[in-house]
């Protein structure tokens, strides 16, 4: 069993920066891919960005190329999401998740969910 709980998220001007942290619980931590997905008000949950166990594979949405970047520490069991440039369209509820490989994050086959931190992006 794994429990995420998430944390950082807040409000910020457009433009600006914030890094969400995602601490799991458990002595598997480093077995499990990790993924972010967010839900804005009035949409679908969707998938933003992946990381492997080991941390060496990455995979990110269009939408956020370039802005923001997914590391993980699974010496502290945590995971992390360093978003920049924000835009108020990030707007939303953003959740971390487990799954078995990174193809299964992009599948939404997740095993575990946090219950999500909000960010708002004001413009």
């Amino acid at each position: 069993q794994v429990q995420l709980v998430e944390s950082g998220g807040g409000l910020v001007q457009a433009g600006g920066s914030l890094r969400l942290s995602c601490a799991a619980s458990g002595r598997t931590f480093s077995s499990y891919a990790m993924g972010w997905f967010r839900q804005a008000p009035g949409k679908e949950r969707e998938f933003v960005v992946a990381i492997s166990g080991s941390g060496s594979s990455t995979y990110y949405a269009d939408s956020v190329k370039g802005r923001f970047t997914i590391s993980r520490d699974n010496a502290k069991n945590t995971v992390y999401l360093q978003m920049n440039s924000l835009k108020p369209e990030d707007t939303a509820v953003y959740y971390c998740a487990a799954a078995a490989t990174i193809a299964a994050v992009r599948a939404y086959d997740m095993d575990y969910w946090g219950k999500g931190t909000l960010v708002t992006v004001s413009s």
